[in-house]
């Protein structure tokens, strides 16, 4: 199956970032997790079909309204399997 490996840094953390992704992720029906990182950074993975992905990627680079991204990376992977539904890992 396909992923994507989404981290942005910037204004992420404390401004409700990790439950915007869970909302995106669940409107496109993809699975996986989103957690924040010790540098202050946010991390998300998604499972699911390439058009679903795309736009998951592309709405984590965008962040919710109070925070703001400064950059951001993302890596394509394969993952043997999907996940149950979409969650925060703390």
């Amino acid at each position: 199956m396909r992923a994507v490996r989404v981290v942005v840094r910037g204004w992420v953390q404390g401004v409700g970032f990790r439950a915007y992704v869970v909302r995106i992720a669940r409107d496109l029906d993809v699975t996986g997790w989103v957690r924040n990182q010790s540098d202050g950074s946010v991390e998300a993975e998604a499972v699911g079909d390439d058009v679903s992905l795309r736009r998951f990627a592309d709405a984590v680079r965008s962040g919710p309204v109070a925070g703001r991204v400064l950059e951001s990376t993302e890596q394509w992977i394969e993952v043997p399997k999907a996940g149950d539904g979409f969650h925060v890992v703390r």
